[in-house]
């Protein structure tokens, strides 16, 4: 059976970052991309706010490059999907991987960047629009929409951020509600109420984008009456959430209740020995491209000195 020194779960940012540290280490890592390689970013046009693109780059672009700049020092990276993990409780311990539930391999250092997908309404003209006005990050992509109406859905403290964030660059931002309040923090509330170019709208879903290649008008439903109405938008931004890829580890690592892994301290270390956390999988807080990165860089170091210690005994 094959045994890794340092196996990385995971393609983003926080994953490729993690292998260039390991791989720079002589920890020989191999990276598992997982379904989405290269991650999130992958679904990002321009990423503008990465330190040291002065001009900007789009999102795949930059996960290509990343994924060179680990290759170049030795990190093998393997098109395929973890799929069950068996994870070992003893300092030392050997990890025990599935992957595409066929081949078993073996590790002395698990890195999970798994990171997070963001969660979507799941309606046709919705999915058909995603990158075509329909986006899950405010922060990411709202900068397009300068001086321009758009709409975001949501309740919670995100989507309130999103909304203030967006009403300081667009012109008009309607805010849609499923229910009859918001579940965001009071600071938050009050923060969307005093901006007099957010229109809140209660009770209200999406019933279809609107739009063939892009993002043209929304046709929301009241919830309550039933009725239709159309506003003309050019960006609708999706806030309800997003789901940390941590099923396979339930059981075995400790986790919050949303299912975000919880790590120690201000390291990556995870309550297993060995098992180390990056990225969004483990920050709900941040969730930025360079924050993932920087948990990487924290995880391989972790890992380089967790395998040190063991050589010392």
């Amino acid at each position: 059976m094959e045994r890794i020194k340092c196996l990385i779960i995971g393609s983003g940012p926080a994953g490729y970052t993690a292998a260039i540290y390991a791989a720079r280490a002589d920890l020989k890592p191999v990276v598992y991309t997982g379904m989405e390689p290269g991650g999130q970013l992958t679904t990002t046009t321009e990423v503008d706010n990465f330190p040291g693109y002065a001009n900007g780059i789009d999102g795949p672009t930059m996960m290509v490059e990343l994924q060179q700049q680990a290759e170049r020092f030795g990190t093998e990276v393997r098109i395929g999907h973890v799929t069950e993990v068996k994870l070992s409780k003893k300092e030392g311990g050997i990890h025990t991987v599935v992957v595409d539930s066929i081949t078993t391999i073996e590790a002395e250092t698990i890195i999970i960047s798994t990171g997070a997908s963001a969660k979507y309404l799941g309606i046709p003209s919705e999915q058909r629009l995603r990158g075509g006005g329909v986006s899950a990050c405010a922060v990411c992509d709202g900068f397009f929409y300068k001086g321009q109406e758009v709409a975001i859905v949501g309740a919670g403290d995100t989507a309130a951020e999103e909304a203030t964030y967006l009403a300081n660059i667009c012109t008009k931002v309607t805010m849609l509600v499923r229910k009859g309040e918001m579940r965001a923090s009071k600071a938050m509330q009050h923060r969307v109420n005093n901006a007099e170019n957010i229109d809140v709208l209660y009770h209200t879903e999406v019933d279809e984008v609107l739009g063939e290649q892009v993002v043209e008008g929304l046709r929301m439903i009241n919830n309550q009456t039933q009725e239709k109405t159309e506003i003309p938008i050019t960006g609708l931004f999706i806030a309800i959430g997003h789901k940390p890829n941590t099923d396979i580890f339930k059981g075995q690592l400790d986790m919050d209740e949303a299912g975000y892994l919880i790590t120690h301290g201000k390291s990556t270390k995870t309550n297993l020995p060995g098992v180390f956390a990056s990225g969004d999988v483990q920050d709900k807080e941040y969730r930025q491209a360079v924050t993932a990165a920087g948990t990487g860089c924290m995880a391989a170091l972790d890992a380089e000195r967790y395998l040190g210690s063991l050589g010392a005994h």
